[in-house]
């Protein structure tokens, strides 16, 4: 059985001296586009600061390639994953293809910096966001979904098999969130394993493949969207009376609140 390219076992973590769970141990699927989905505050973006790296567990361990991700040099593991954390703030002045040339970083050092292949990645990146024309704009100039677009740009352009992003469709509309989905998808049908904290269910269940449940900083369950997403588990995990029905363009499950008089 081949092990998973990320996965955490018994870890308890948390921040600021408070723990928010205890014992967790869960494994993301290798190419799999995985959502995970849970009412506010039940430890989703620890979680995914922890799997990352950010935050370490004080018990257990995140194995990254079957080693524990706490034995790798910072650039190893930022050659081997990306994160996009849920608020990202540019330095002032900054252009579009300087940014995005950020992600370059772990891949750079003090004797070799910048190549061609630096540039071929930047490009490229650039590219698959849709931004290039927007390379020589201040960022700051930019909409919010041009902006979330150009971080992830930078997180493409840093070339890891997998892909860490926290909440990144929060304050766009809903236009600008289905574009970052979509660009999403399209990033993970190229082989990268993305793994999201995602609020909507009808989005994680449309663009997801596999669902990781928390609720009150434990797993709830995981599997794939047709498999858990049901209304019991909704109504249990989200305390909301609901329907869930095939949505009429994927087939995908979608939640109908059930309102009561």
């Amino acid at each position: 059985m081949t092990l998973p390219r990320l996965a955490a076992h018994g870890v308890t973590i948390g921040y600021d001296g408070r723990t928010i769970s205890t014992g967790l141990t869960v494994e993301v699927p290798d190419g799999s586009f995985t959502a995970i989905i849970g009412p506010n505050a039940c430890g989703k973006s620890t979680l995914l600061r922890t799997l990352a790296r950010v935050l370490s567990p004080t018990a257990g361990e995140v194995v990254l390639d079957g080693r524990a991700i706490r034995e790798y040099r910072s650039k190893e593991v930022a050659r081997r994953l990306g994160l996009l954390p849920q608020t990202s703030l540019a330095p002032d002045g900054i252009r579009v293809a300087d940014l995005v040339a950020r992600g370059r970083g772990p891949h750079q050092s003090l004797i070799q910096q910048w190549r061609a292949e630096d540039e071929s990645a930047v490009a490229d990146a650039m590219a698959a966001t849709q931004v290039a024309e927007l390379s020589g704009r201040h960022v700051d100039e930019l909409s919010g979904g041009q902006r979330q677009r150009v971080w992830i740009a930078m997180l493409l352009a840093q070339q890891t098999p997998i892909m860490l992003l926290d909440e990144p469709t929060t304050f766009l509309d809903i236009a600008h969130q289905y574009q970052v989905l979509e660009l999403l998808r399209s990033l993970h049908d190229q082989q990268k394993t993305i793994v999201a904290v995602l609020h909507d269910l009808h989005q994680a269940a449309r663009y997801a493949d596999h669902l990781i449940v928390m609720k009150d900083g434990a797993i709830v369950t995981t599997g794939a969207p047709a498999d858990v997403l049901t209304a019991e588990l909704v109504e249990q995990v989200f305390e909301l009376p609901c329907v869930v029905s095939p949505d009429p363009v994927t087939g995908t499950p979608a939640v109908y609140p059930r309102l009561t008089d």
